[in-house]
């Protein structure tokens, strides 16, 4: 294990030695200009450098001339419950909207979630050091490689900060402290322990968040801070006896050095090693670094667009960041909730109606499927409490999953209409369905796929009715249009709803069909067949029956079955009309009531159906005018309304992830029994490259685009299978031998059978 110092040279000569290596290989990892760099401390905590690991998080920034530190664990929770489910039901509901009396649904569903403070995610602490003796600062740099933070001050003092990737411990330096006068070296870098504003007066900033109540709305005791020579102990209990602990401990050393660390934990006591004087075991550097280097090998894309590469690597760094092994799903804002004396925008929950499905769109093509198993592996988890609150809320059998959740799998209300939707579990099971699709992991499929997909299939099976050979949903409703009006209820199927129904019959054929359960493939092939056509006409996919959607809408929920459920097809000409025809009106009604993430799904969207253009344009639009100076997704437009009305910054992250799986769609696309490489490309990036995506099929995947002309693609064939594959070019040719031989079909997708861990390269026949 190294100290800074020379952690920091080896990174440089890495840097230098890349500039030397054949692109093939520098393409593995950003690259330094793809870094957070800075001439300053951001004045901000949603300008500030984010570190993570998962579970613990940090922003670094500067407020009243000191560098703060803003503490975070993603298990702080208060899950105090505010909405009672015993008090109505879905079938409730529905009287009530057939009544058109729906005041009492407001108070019963939505009113607990804005007027009680909890449940909620709750903020830790902060770390200051007074930097006021250290003059200005000459560089603050993110290294996203590495996950290290580190600035430089005009008197030589260096700050150097990281969160470790494997253990649940923060770590911070200075260094060239001899610059600093004796007297005041001590005072300057001890840390001073900032704890939340639990019980004095609401001090919440007005800082155009969104943000929540104030603190003190929470009514907890006062914290106990306990001091010591080189270490500071906060203590806060929080309700119900719990409580959560924060520990810093800090030791000069020889060499001009200071060194600290710091833990939090949940229900049991902090605790940290001992401080080593070179920072070796257990501290872990190299461990750390290492874990960073694996990720980054994972895949890599190359683009000729300077600002959406950048905004693209960055994404994958808050990915690495928020979502590692054991850590629980990704919230709204993560391991980074907001420092500003208040409740997080939204409560900083899980919300299943759109923000957590987003968030983990990249992870799968970008070959990161470990990180994607946090999100199933917390659905997992909670499982048996969304199985009882389906039958309570919902009278029925099966599985449905809340769209508004706790830490712990309870419902937190809000717009009920989305909080406590009937299909919010369909939407949910895609995400096993990928990671099975992707990895072709029969241990998966048959331990987790198959059992939840199966299980909210019999949900849906049972809250369905059938009539006059048509399967009904007794209530509809399509996010966020009406947003929480009792017309945001329908009394026949929503787009929205219809194709995520649509979607879980048709995987639950398939994964009962790769269980080799034939009657039961064809029990849901019954089912599916049963369900109604798209709501349909000339302006394309509408909200519902009667209903178009007659307003700039930030939500492209009428759109699901184009993406993501990729349902329709634009090769298909019954699909190519209703998808050219949804898009046209989309851009018709313009993006006025748009936020940021809107513009990552439209990517996604166009993409789909190979307007490339488009696509390059709504990624641009969101780097350049939705996020802040430090990538966050700030959701309403930072340049005064260019775009959208929405122009307050309350920082989630669905927006970023989507934006990731925007890129990745211009370049590979896992179709409904295909693969398409290079399938949206615009003609203007004459050189186009990646490496190591992953397709469903568990095929990974790299190509390249040289001068405007796709050159190799290799494909390597991880599980063994069937290949169906859509390439860019018109004639091809297989560059290496192989078992079978390929073949074309006249649609121009090609089919060759693989075996397990078998590559085949296609060239340009033109060649």
């Amino acid at each position: 294990m190294r100290d800074f110092l020379s952690v920091k040279a080896i990174i440089i000569r890495q840097t230098l030695l890349l500039i030397f290596i054949p692109f093939a290989i520098t393409s593995a990892q950003p690259t330094p200009s793809d870094n957070l760099q800075f001439d300053h401390l951001a004045k901000r905590w949603d300008e500030a450098m984010p570190l993570g690991n998962g579970m613990l998080g940090v922003l670094i920034w500067g407020k009243h001339n000191r560098l703060r530190l803003s503490l975070d664990r993603a298990d702080i929770w208060d899950e105090r419950k505010a909405v009672d489910l015993s008090t109505f039901d879905f079938k409730w509901v529905k009287q009530q909207v057939l009544k058109n009396d729906y005041e009492p649904v407001h108070q019963k569903g939505d009113a607990p979630y804005d007027d009680i403070a909890y449940p909620t995610k709750l903020p830790a602490a902060a770390i200051e050091f007074d930097i006021s003796s250290f003059g200005s600062v000459l560089s603050n740099v993110l290294d996203i490689t590495t996950a290290l933070n580190t600035i430089k001050f005009q008197n030589g003092v260096v700050f150097n900060c990281y969160v470790h990737a494997m253990k649940q411990e923060g770590y911070f330096g200075f260094e060239n402290l001899a610059s600093v006068q004796a007297d005041k070296i001590m005072a300057a870098v001890t840390p001073h322990l900032i704890i939340p504003n639990y019980t004095g007066d609401n001090q919440i900033e007005d800082d155009n968040t969104h943000a929540g109540e104030g603190l003190q709305k929470l009514g907890y005791d006062k914290g106990m801070v306990t001091k010591k020579e080189s270490s500071v102990l906060y203590h806060q209990p929080t309700y119900d006896n719990h409580y959560y602990e924060v520990l810093i401990q800090w030791k000069k050393f020889p060499g001009n050095k200071l060194i600290g660390a710091w833990a939090i934990s949940v229900d049991k006591p902090a605790t940290l090693p001992m401080l080593n004087t070179k920072l070796k075991e257990p501290t872990g550097w190299d461990t750390h670094t290492n874990w960073w280097k694996n990720f980054w090998s994972r895949s890599s894309v190359n683009i000729p667009d300077t600002l959406l590469q950048k905004q693209y690597y960055l994404e994958l760094y808050k990915l690495g960041c928020v979502a590692n092994l054991g850590s629980p799903a990704i919230t709204l804002q993560a391991v980074w909730t907001a420092d500003n004396g208040s409740l997080p925008p939204w409560k900083g929950d899980f919300h299943n109606d759109l923000n957590t499905q987003l968030s983990y769109w990249p992870a799968y093509t970008a070959n990161h499927l470990t990180e994607a198993g946090t999100y199933t592996d917390w659905l997992w988890k909670i499982r048996q409490k969304n199985s009882q609150y389906t039958k309570q809320y919902f009278g029925v059998d099966g599985l449905n999953v809340p769209g508004v959740v706790t830490l712990d799998g309870d419902a937190m209300g809000g717009w009920i209409q989305y909080s406590l939707s009937p299909t919010i579990g369909a939407w949910c099971a895609q995400h096993f369905y990928w990671q099975w699709k992707y990895s072709m992991d029969k241990q998966f499929l048959e331990e987790k796929a198959y059992p939840y997909i199966h299980d909210v299939a019999a949900y849906l099976e049972n809250i369905t009715t059938v009539k006059d050979g048509t399967r009904q949903l007794p209530l509809s409703s399509s996010p966020e249009y009406n947003d929480n009006n009792i017309n945001a209820w329908f009394l026949t199927w929503t787009n929205y709803d219809l194709s995520l129904t649509k979607f879980l019959f048709t995987a639950a054929m398939e994964v009962s069909k790769a269980m080799n359960k034939p009657e039961e493939a064809q029990h849901w092939k019954q089912v599916l067949d049963e369900l109604p056509a798209y709501n349909v006409n000339e302006t394309g996919l509408i909200v519902a029956a009667g209903q178009d959607l007659d307003e700039s809408h930030r939500h492209m929920s009428p759109y699901m079955a184009i993406y993501p459920l990729a349902l329709l097809d634009i090769n298909r000409p019954q699909d190519k009309v209703i998808i050219e025809n949804s898009l046209k009106h989309i851009e018709e009604k313009g993006t006025r009531a748009w936020c940021g993430y809107s513009f990552s799904w439209m990517a996604c969207l166009y993409a789909r159906a190979y307007e490339a253009d488009e696509a390059v344009k709504q990624l641009q639009i969101f780097a350049s005018n939705f996020c802040s100076t430090n990538s966050f997704h700030l959701n309403g437009d930072q340049k005064n309304g260019q775009y959208s009305n929405f122009t307050y910054r309350p920082f989630t992250l669905e927006g970023n992830f989507a934006f990731a799986q925007g890129i990745q769609e211009l370049l590979l696309q896992s179709r409904e029994d295909y693969i398409e490489i290079f399938p949206a490309v615009p003609r203007e990036w004459k050189e186009v490259s990646f490496k190591d995506l992953r397709a469903e099929g568990a095929f990974i995947i790299s190509a390249t685009k040289d001068n405007g002309v796709p050159g190799q693609v290799k494909i390597v064939a991880e599980k063994g299978g069937l290949l169906r594959v859509k390439l860019p070019f018109k004639t091809w040719i297989v560059k290496n031998k192989i078992t079978q031989k390929p073949t074309a079909s006249n649609n121009g997708i090609v089919e060759v059978k693989l075996n397990k861990g078998e590559t085949i390269i296609f060239g340009n026949g033109y060649e």
